[in-house]
């Protein structure tokens, strides 16, 4: 007699996020970023700046290449507007520049902003950025700052992963080019001071005499990540929180290149115990030079994108020209901070409602 095989057992599905029990597990995680969202506010209202609350519908989501975004449209029901195709942002930085030259004077934002594409233990597709902005602010003055509200709000050893920081001790101050100096390469000398940009073949030839391998065929950006993660990332922001500063101009985003060797630009990211928490830029202000920046973004993000894409923010640009005063400004991943201060080693444990994928 055939047997008859055993039935199919169904695959247990997750629990949602809204259930009591998952809902549970997360609240201790939840309730420390309450008190860290409190804990910010009173930070920058201290220090004078005023909390800002710009658009997440937007006609230019972000300039930067390699970011994807959520496209959505305006429909008219009630007599006023037209049609127009919109995102929603990928970060308030254009929208709080903006302010800038109003006249906002310090502004600080707990943004909501989306990501296309991005999901991990350390991404999540929408989540919130922590912005700020202070006119006449250096580089420099932006790294104290940084550093006083980090260790403001966060405990003063931290983990994740395995890799554990001391918050109280002074942080770290490290250029790209030292970084990558103690591999033997000199990253700048692949940079023309003239242009700013990086010369592939260059930066290949210089690797091989220092002895890092890089995969043949990579373009100046694709082999400068390659080593930044395989070299310089894995090393910094251990022991002790690490800005990692001044970049290649390749590199520069919106950022000013440093006046003293062109080859540079003046940006920094931090990193803490092992996570990348935020980028930071001594502001551009020249609406010439970001116009071909951006228009240079633009034809690079067509080329990856296979067309889709959007255009220059010539909103932004207008604004650049009527005048924005010089400064530096930050953007720091909320939630990752959320993470340190709460033990969490997942996003979605910071996360009231995780988005349902």
């Amino acid at each position: 007699m055939p047997q008859t095989p055993p039935k199919a057992q169904p695959t247990p599905q997750p629990t949602p996020p809204w259930h009591p029990e998952s809902l549970a597990a997360r609240l201790p995680f939840l309730r420390r970023r309450a008190r860290l969202t409190a804990a910010t506010r009173a930070f920058f209202a201290g220090r004078g700046y005023a909390e800002a609350e710009t658009p997440g519908l937007v006609p230019v989501p972000g300039m930067e290449v390699h970011l994807r975004a959520f496209r959505t449209e305006f429909r008219p029901h009630l007599g006023a507007g037209r049609e127009a195709s919109l995102w929603l942002r990928t970060s308030p930085e254009l929208a709080l520049k903006r302010l800038l030259v109003g006249g906002a004077g310090p502004v600080f934002e707990l943004a909501r902003v989306w990501r296309n594409g991005e999901l991990s233990p350390r991404h999540a597709p929408e989540f919130t950025m922590l912005e700020w902005y202070r006119p006449g602010a250096t580089l420099h003055d932006l790294m104290e700052e940084t550093e006083a509200f980090v260790r403001s709000v966060l405990p003063s050893r931290v983990s994740h992963a395995g890799v554990t920081t001391e918050v109280a001790t002074r942080f770290e101050r490290l250029t790209v080019a030292d970084s990558l100096a103690r591999h033997g390469l000199d990253i700048l000398a692949t940079v023309d001071p003239a242009t700013g940009q990086g010369d592939a073949a260059a930066l290949h030839e210089a690797a091989g005499q220092a002895g890092l391998g890089l995969p043949a065929g990579l373009g100046w950006e694709d082999a400068f990540f390659h080593l930044l993660l395989t070299h310089v990332e894995p090393a910094i922001g251990r022991d002790r929180p690490t800005f990692l500063t001044h970049w290649p101009a390749p590199q520069a985003a919106l950022a000013r290149r440093d006046p003293a060797d062109p080859r540079a630009a003046l940006r920094f990211e931090l990193f803490a115990a092992g996570l990348e928490l935020a980028n930071a830029f001594d502001e551009l202000t020249d609406p010439a030079e970001q116009r071909t920046r951006f228009t240079r973004d633009v034809e690079a993000r067509e080329a990856l994108a296979a067309g889709e894409g959007w255009p220059v923010d010539e909103d932004f640009l207008a604004a650049l020209e009527h005048g924005m005063p010089a400064g530096s400004g930050i953007a720091l991943g909320f939630d990752r901070l959320a993470m340190l201060a709460s033990g969490a080693d997942r996003i979605e444990q910071v996360l009231w409602l995780p988005t349902a994928l």
